[in-house]
């Protein structure tokens, strides 16, 4: 076995000791001897011991039939389960049979006899894919404690090595998308530490995001019994800044684990183990200083596991990243107190990351938007003030607002229709004293929204649209058509012309559409608050009703022209076979070869035409658009074909969702007129102009995605020259760079270092399912912290935090009881429930309730076709419970966690006016 003092050659010797490991060397040691060796190296305390690398895991399983059921794996379906677990057993078996050569055998003795002659070792698993800063890989392969004797050492080696193919291992890396022929697995050997207490330490609070907070659950005996969730330890939750103990709460230990003489654990119940903390307050203290410097020594916050000996000496027996900690904003904040930032992109539907290229242009627009207000933006490539990214997703500062008399006022109400969770943590904030009012005139706002107003003519467009409203319909058709005027670009023109048109679109044209635009809805929603205290209170329910079926809304004038070709192909045979005998990526490469019958061809040729800028998460430039690749929209029109209930079908539930609205509007007009005539006038007037303009909610963005369209084709065409010229690898890898990085390609800069680091960056913030609505500056997410959910024990903890990644299956959680959430669109639907995360290639059958993170209007071709909705986000005129309420669809939003509580397959009752989603017999 190699010692500290011996240089680190041996690079073919299957033995290394720990003390020289090192993150440097994660394709030989794996990630738990790495992150070992590296705290041996800092010289925190770790016990004693020896890596037994990959190479010597590759050496004795190395066979043809291995290889094999790699290849088979790679091969098969994330969710195939069956399929997986198949392949994981022959995996397994394979690898026990394989035999171990001789010279790993005789190496892993001599190393073992150098720890102390037959004393009892820790035999640890440690994978290539383990204990990573993008996934910790927690608990998936296996440990054996309390070895003892050579003999049972290897007999634990192999049994490690075949735990590498667990069926959780093989499906967490399916999930992760890591090639089962890139993994390999080392082993760790440790002397055991007779532990009088043991347990983990996390070094920041992986439930409310508070990195100056350190989190230690501990238990008698073996820290097993903690890990595994067997006991309910004692939780403690200590002040890192101040040593304060800030939460104390003892579980009752009711079992301990402990080793067995001559090797082996046994499980002991302790019934009295609750009466008494397991840890002094010195012993903490001792404890939380361990934990920062592990966290200086790695650079991040770690979760690590520890034991203390019966002689009171503490050892650290492993650390990794706390992987799902939301990460801090990238735009650190001045001053001692911490700031509050709201998520942009969740406000927008948009759960998913954007690309950097996406990221870029929304700063840019947001610093035009900054600059009409008469903000300073002295780099406009950078974004304004406020602008903050965090885990490559759009947050603003809206620490004024929070500390604003008129913010506070104004803005929680707006979220109150938007997003009522937000609402509910920004008015809960209001009470922290760190964030008390410092603002108290309206003055400092106005200053900065009458500029815009002013120079958008928006008192004009209000009066019109009292006045005129047919007028005021017009001119915001006007400004569509001057929008798309400017967004040509001369075919001739230059890729550096190119990148300067870009930034001309977004830095000065995108935004003057919203301010011309937007009035004219906000009029509406006035008229319609106006219109129902003139007919009396009627109620939320009654004035909601006036909004099914509006006319004039872009988003469902799109899904229902997508139905009218839906029923063209139904109606023609040979254009109905295409879909029953190709998939949808077939049909999309027909398309592209105009090979298909005239009815696909030429109506799919229309809509696009129309529609083609659109996309899912399209306000990110980064993001295909339907033009590009009709795949997405192919299959919803596969959706649509599996409808033959005419009673059902979208336009005529629409149409009656009309007449239905037009009937309510009779009912409140008649409840005024009994007032009095000029009332019942009043009523009629405003409500005629509420439906007139409501649907207009969504043609600001409708035109933002059209320019957005257009500067990805112009960036598209400079990829191209910068692939040409060798600057990146694909026309596409633009998208991963920002506009002064494609200025510099063009300069001659290789660019393609950049665009791998920002991919990789990017598939792993794909996997992320929690996004905080609201992030102190301190890493806090206050709804966590409002809600005190707080884990009651490492396994507990651990599992948070692989829901919070998404990594595990819908409904991995249960769903057990009834979930409240927003009342967003009335009605009862009974159904089987469809949870879908993304909804390019989603299958929602007709009827079945659908259950989503969030949507954006690339969600809503799925909405003519669903039963009913339910959103873990949104408010009541959020862009999906607008939607849903036209089509006439039953809908809950803002309903928390709920497409992890909810699983495919469940039947459950959503009743939309009580905002509740049930399990149904």
């Amino acid at each position: 076995m190699e010692h500290p003092g011996e240089p680190d050659a041996a690079e073919d010797g299957p033995v290394l000791a720990l003390e020289r490991l090192g993150q440097d060397m994660l394709a030989r040691v794996g990630g738990k001897a790495a992150n070992l060796g590296e705290l041996a190296r800092a010289g925190l305390p770790v016990p004693a011991g020896f890596c037994l690398t990959t190479r010597a895991y590759l050496d004795a399983t190395a066979s043809p039939e291995l290889a094999d059921v790699h290849r088979a794996l790679a091969a098969t379906a994330p969710d195939d389960l069956a399929g997986l677990a198949a392949l994981a057993a022959k995996a397994r078996a394979l690898v026990l049979d394989a035999a171990v050569p001789a010279g790993i055998d005789a190496a892993v003795r001599a190393a073992y006899l150098a720890l102390g002659a037959d004393g009892p070792v820790a035999v640890r698993s440690s994978a290539t894919a383990e204990d990573l800063p993008f996934a910790s890989f927690a608990g998936q392969q296996d440990t054996f404690l309390n070895v003892v004797g050579a003999d049972a050492v290897l007999a634990a080696v192999r049994r490690c090595w075949a735990s590498l193919w667990t069926d959780r291992a093989v499906t967490y890396r399916a999930v992760q998308g890591i090639e089962p022929s890139a993994v390999s697995l080392a082993v760790v050997v440790q002397r055991m530490v007779d532990a009088a207490v043991a347990g983990v330490l996390f070094t920041a609070n992986p439930v409310t995001g508070r990195r100056h907070e350190a989190v230690i659950d501990a238990s008698p005996g073996l820290g097993e019994a903690v890990v595994s969730g067997a006991v309910n330890p004692d939780h403690f939750v200590i002040d890192g800044a101040t040593g304060r103990i800030l939460e104390r709460r003892l579980g009752d230990k009711g079992m301990l684990i402990r080793p067995l003489p001559g090797g082996g654990t046994e499980r002991v119940a302790q019934p009295s183990a609750g009466l008494a903390p397991s840890l002094d307050d010195a012993q903490l203290a001792a404890l939380e200083l361990l934990g920062r410097r592990a966290e200086v020594r790695f650079g991040s916050p770690q979760d690590l596991e520890w034991a203390i000996g019966q002689d009171g000496a503490v050892w650290l027996t492993q650390s990794r990243p706390i992987t799902t900690l939301y990460p801090m904003q990238e735009r650190p904040p001045s001053g001692p107190a911490p700031r509050v930032y709201l998520c942009f992109s969740l406000a927008q539907g948009l759960t998913r990351p954007l690309t950097p290229m996406g990221l870029a242009g929304i700063r840019l627009i947001a610093s035009s938007v900054a600059r009409a207000a008469h903000f300073p933006v002295p780099a406009p490539r950078d974004g304004p003030a406020p602008y903050a990214e965090a885990g490559q997703r759009i947050y603003f500062d809206l620490t004024p607002v929070v500390r604003s008399k008129a913010g506070r006022a104004i803005v929680p109400r707006v979220f109150d229709v938007m997003e009522a969770r937000s609402a509910a943590v920004l008015r809960n904030l209001f009470a922290d004293p760190r964030f008390s009012v410092t603002i108290r005139s309206p003055w400092p706002l106005l200053r900065h929204v009458v500029p815009v107003a002013a120079r958008a003519r928006v008192p004009e467009t209000l009066i019109r649209g009292l006045i005129r409203p047919e007028k005021a319909l017009r001119r915001a058709d006007r400004v569509g058509e001057q929008l798309r005027a400017a967004l040509a670009v001369p075919a001739g023109a230059t890729a550096a012309q190119r990148l300067d048109q870009v930034e001309q679109i977004l830095g000065q044209r995108v935004f003057a559409v919203v301010p011309a635009i937007l009035p004219l809805p906000a009029l509406g929603f006035a008229l319609l608050a106006l219109a129902g205290k003139l007919a009396g209170n009627p109620g939320n329910g009654a004035l909601q009703e006036v909004l099914r079926g509006l006319p004039n809304n872009v988003t469902t004038e799109m899904d229902l022209d997508l139905w009218s070709l839906a029923t063209a192909i139904r109606n023609d045979p040979a254009s109905a076979a295409v879909f029953q005998e190709a998939a949808s990526a077939e049909i999309a490469r027909r398309y592209r070869a105009a090979d298909l019958p005239g009815a696909v061809q030429s109506g799919l040729s229309d809509f696009l035409g129309r529609y083609g800028h659109r996309a899912v998460a399209e306000i990110d430039v980064g993001m295909p658009r339907w033009s590009d690749d009709p795949t997405h929209i192919l299959g919803v029109l596969a959706n649509y074909l599996r409808m033959d209930d005419p009673a059902i079908a979208p336009d005529r539930q629409f149409s009656k969702a009309a007449r239905e609205a037009e009937a309510q509007v009779a009912r409140l007009v008649a409840a005024a007129g009994q007032r009095s005539r000029l009332r019942g006038a009043l009523v009629r007037a405003a409500l005629r102009r509420t439906r007139m303009f409501a649907g207009l909610r969504e043609l600001p963005k409708y035109h933002l995605v059209e320019a957005l369209s257009a500067v990805r084709q112009q960036l598209a065409a400079v990829g191209a020259e910068l692939a040409a010229a060798g600057a990146i690898d694909a026309a596409d890898d633009i998208f991963f760079v920002d506009l002064t990085e494609a200025h510099r390609g063009l300069g001659g800069d290789a660019l393609q270092g950049v665009v791998a680091q920002r991919r990789e960056a990017y598939a792993a913030e794909l996997g992320r399912r929690h996004i905080p609505r609201v992030l102190l500056s301190d890493g806090t997410e206050p709804e966590a912290v409002q809600t005190n959910a707080v884990p009651t024990n490492a396994a507990q903890a651990r599992a948070t935090r692989s829901g919070a990644d998404g990594r595990g299956p819908a409904g991995a959680d249960g769903g057990a009881g009834q979930l409240s959430g927003t009342p967003a669109s009335a009605g009862t639907v009974t159904a089987r429930a469809r949870v879908i995360l993304d909804p390019q290639g989603a299958h929602l059958e007709p009827g079945e309730i659908l259950v989503a993170p969030s949507t954006d209007p690339g969600w809503t071709p799925l909405f003519l076709t669903a039963g009913g909705l339910v959103m873990e986000m949104g408010g009541p005129n959020s862009h999906g419970a607008v939607v849903a309420r036209e089509y006439g669809i039953p809908a809950v939003v803002g309903v928390p966690d709920a497409t992890t509580r909810v699983a495919t397959g469940d039947n459950l009752t959503l009743d939309g006016a009580a905002g509740t989603v049930t399990p149904a017999e």
